[in-house]
């Protein structure tokens, strides 16, 4: 009876690094409150459907423990000892430090680091364009989509697939390597819709039972690292049993003797022995695919966090070429369509602006960058300054150890824009506190769907937080820069980066929220050619061509990568000493290290825990609810033991990036994960990790 009426309901879109960007109705209390958030039923592909986290977004947005005033550290790194300054004494000597550190040391001493927090472009992308625009250190974007994007382009020639609304009118869905339900639940939306109107089949692909397989008339449960044997034993059946359109790779793929040849020996036999599956389940599903025309092939981000991710991907893209499922409405693959959106986004990123040729520093490796690896570093001198905006390195970055090294020397003047006191935040010399997305303008693209949406601000502000685009403006002025771009409101560089794109009249696009970028049919499922130059897919995939499209540096001898679709053997191997292969999954109430703040998504997730199989723990003398310690040669970490029968035997899942003091000891999972980057173009592989396990003392 007491809960408060909604003002207003506002239109938004979620911010967050999630491919669905969900467009919101967002209730609206007052000027400053908001109350119930929701999927927009009218969005075709939200379809009045969010995830659990985001429809508690009001527990976030008025947190109490929000940062509202910028804080000098007056204490020692990681002490918690603060001072609250005014925002002109922050900026002031932020200005300063960068310039004295640009005198003494060169303007590549200076790194801003930024990702994936606000998926926002304006609020997102500004940073680039104070780097461009001073000759700042460059950072090499692959802690995401480093092994996934390289693996689909190789094979398509482009970043873009099939309108996944299609999966609608899929007779068949394989949803591979991504926990949907913890994820992207709209994916769980089109494809139930097949299940319920049409029959369809659902195929779920993953390395342990996952509440998305619970879903699935088929659940293939692989060891880790093995996807590309999978799908080149798949190929192999189609091949041997004339399931294969062989009219339809002759027009539009490489496919050749020598490609057969190869998979002559991918026996699903040899499959089994490798995968953990057996020959009747990879023969089971190399069946259906092979007889469902309308076979849609939902490829995630999860079976690519390994050093062999790339390959893997591409592997897995070969299925529909082989069977021709491209031809048909409802069939065929999607990763991305971050490819497609052909947005000039030049007065966000200025490289306009851009002074002189830095180093890319890759930023998997902040941890090896900032504790002084030369190849890490380029062989260039040390980074001494530091802006952090929109990520948590102190927790999400791998090898962790490392990260908080580098991000805790006392030598390194390190500022850090944030919402929360972060791992990251609490070893800064500077805080300043951030804005949220109801509280700034900016405009999102969804890489997995087709709209641009624009999201503006709609509540205002607490205390004195400012928004990204006001901090690197603010910034800018006061080391010397006076481009326009640094003189521009949130909202008029999105409505001049729409102009650009040819995209519209913003006051026009905020009247339903939304640009629709999605292409034409028989564009997106290549009924005309793949996006190579002779319009072919390839199964021997063209790795150079891919870099050459994206800027992508190598990071391996191209001789030594598969020449065809393959299993690469290249993950990290178990031994006596390190007998377990582990993942860090996501969790349903996670972010990366987001919401892992608010009182719902904790009472959800609980303790940090390890997933372990009955079998394994039974030999260990493991028992459910004890504390056990997880180790390799880049740390320690200790876990609540779970026993569960949705691992293979061998493979520890740990689901979620808890906060690292919610460990016994402080150190959070990503101490056992490795920064040396994936081939061939770099990557963060979370889910290839060796370790023991033990129980805790």
């Amino acid at each position: 009876m007491n809960k408060p009426v909604a003002l207003r309901t506002a239109r938004s879109v979620c911010p967050h690094d999630c491919p669905s960007a969900c467009a919101l109705d967002v209730d609206v209390i007052d000027d400053h409150t908001i109350g119930r958030v929701r999927g927009a039923k009218d969005d075709p592909y939200t379809a009045g459907v969010i995830c659990e986290k985001v429809a508690r977004y009001a527990e976030r947005i008025h947190h109490p423990d929000r940062l509202t005033h910028p804080l000098r550290r007056i204490g020692p790194k990681g002490s918690g000892q603060w001072q609250q300054i005014s925002w002109d004494e922050a900026l002031d000597t932020i200005a300063a430090r960068f310039t004295q550190v640009e005198a003494e040391h060169g303007a590549e001493a200076i790194w801003p680091y930024y990702y994936a927090g606000t998926m926002g472009h304006v609020q997102r992308d500004g940073i680039d364009r104070l780097r461009a625009a001073k000759g700042y250190s460059r950072q090499y974007d692959t802690i995401c989509t480093g092994t996934a994007w390289p693996g689909y382009i190789a094979g398509t020639g482009m970043l873009g697939g099939v309108n996944p609304e299609q999966m609608a009118e899929s007779d068949c869905v394989v949803i591979w390597g991504t926990n949907a339900v913890h994820t992207q639940v709209n994916v769980m939306t089109h494809a139930m819709r097949a299940k319920k109107e049409r029959g369809a089949r659902i195929v779920v692909i993953d390395i342990y039972e996952t509440a998305t397989m619970a879903q699935a008339d088929l659940g293939l449960v692989l060891r880790p690292g093995t996807d590309g044997a999978l799908s080149v034993a798949v190929l192999h059946i189609l091949l041997r049993d004339n399931l294969a359109d062989r009219a339809y790779m002759t027009k539009f793929t490489d496919f050749g003797p020598d490609f057969e040849t190869h998979l002559a020996s991918k026996t699903p036999e040899w499959a089994s022995e490798i995968t953990g599956l057996t020959v009747e389940q990879i023969t089971q599903f190399a069946h259906l695919v092979g007889t469902t025309p309308r076979s849609y092939f939902r490829l995630g981000y999860g079976f690519t966090r390994q050093r062999n991710g790339a390959t893997a991907m591409h592997a897995a893209l070969c299925i529909p070429a082989m069977t021709g499922a491209w031809q048909h409405r409802g069939g065929g693959a999607f990763h991305s369509n971050s490819g497609t959106w052909q947005l000039d986004k030049s007065r966000i990123t200025g490289p306009h602006l851009q002074k002189g040729d830095p180093r890319w520093l890759d930023m998997s490796e902040i941890g090896p960058i900032l504790t002084g690896n030369a190849k890490a570093l380029k062989n260039g001198g040390p980074v001494m300054a530091m802006i952090v905006q929109n990520t948590n390195p102190a927790s999400v970055a791998p090898d962790q150890t490392l990260a908080r090294q580098g991000l805790g020397r006392e030598d390194l003047f390190l500022v850090v824009h944030e919402q929360f006191m972060t791992e990251t935040a609490e070893l800064a010399d500077i805080v300043l506190p951030a804005t949220m997305f109801l509280e700034h303008n900016d405009y999102y693209t969804r890489g997995g769907h087709t709209r641009v949406l624009y999201g503006p601000a709609v509540i205002e502000r607490p205390g004195e937080t400012r928004s990204n685009h006001e901090v690197i403006n603010a910034l800018a002025l006061r080391l010397g820069l006076d481009d326009v771009s640094f003189k521009t409101g949130d909202r008029d560089l999105v409505a001049e980066t729409f102009r650009r794109s040819n995209y519209g009249d913003l006051d026009e696009i905020e009247k339903t929220g939304f640009v629709d970028r999605e292409r034409p049919d028989a564009v997106a499922r290549y009924a005309d050619g793949f996006a190579w130059p002779d319009k072919r897919f390839r199964f021997a995939p063209n790795w150079q061509g891919t870099a050459d499209k994206k800027g992508y540096l190598w990071t391996c001898d191209p001789a030594g990568m598969p020449r065809f679709a393959d299993h690469w053997d290249v993950t990290e191997k178990t031994d006596a000493e390190h007998p377990f292969r582990l993942a860090t999954s996501p969790a349903r109430a996670f972010l990366n290290s987001s919401f892992n703040e608010t009182p719902g998504s904790q009472k959800r997730e609980g303790v940090p825990s390890v997933f372990i199989h009955p079998d394994d723990a039974t030999r260990l003398g493991i028992k459910e609810g004890q504390f056990v310690t997880l180790g390799n040669r880049r740390g320690s970490v200790h876990l609540t033991a779970r026993i569960r029968t949705g691992p293979p035997t061998g493979v520890l899942i740990a689901e979620g990036l808890h906060q690292n003091k919610s460990h016994r000891g402080g150190k959070g999972i990503n101490t056992l994960t490795n920064a040396t980057p994936a081939p061939p173009f770099g990557g963060a592989t979370f889910h290839d990790a060796a370790v023991w396990i033990r129980r805790a003392d």
